[in-house]
């Protein structure tokens, strides 16, 4: 499993952006056995859980810091996970890494960066005026 991450950028602060997962697979049809989640990692930090969503697509989970500006969804279709954030803020100035597993989706556990076996390359996500 192979995950590609890309739509960082320079943002002013208030902006918009959208990054991208997507989940290549030798087999077929197994997109929707892995929960998909975003990572960020801010320069001098350790990597932080961010958002992450369950298989199906029916449940999600979020870090308090981002809920109700960023949205995590996916496309079964195109094997992408998305992170649309609004209202980006200096703070969210990171290394954003997308991260799947084939695991059970529970919200106490999801933002445990262990869980993950497969991970992105990473995308920079600069907000700044």
């Amino acid at each position: 499993v192979q995950l590609q991450a890309s739509g960082g950028g320079l943002v002013q602060p208030g902006g918009s952006l959208t990054l991208s997962c997507v989940v290549a697979s030798e087999r077929t049809a197994t997109f929707t056995k892995y929960s998909v989640a975003w990572f960020r990692q801010a320069p001098g930090k350790e990597r932080r859980f961010v958002a992450a969503i369950s298989g199906s697509g029916m449940l999600t989970k979020y870090t308090d810091s981002v809920k109700g500006r960023f949205t995590i969804s996916r496309d079964h279709a195109k094997n992408t996970a998305y992170l649309q954030m609004n209202g980006l803020k200096p703070e969210d100035t990171a290394i954003y890494f997308c991260a799947a597993a084939e695991i059970v989706f529970n919200p106490q556990r999801v933002g445990r960066d262990s869980l993950y076996n497969y991970w992105g390359q990473g995308t920079l996500v600069t907000v700044s005026s």
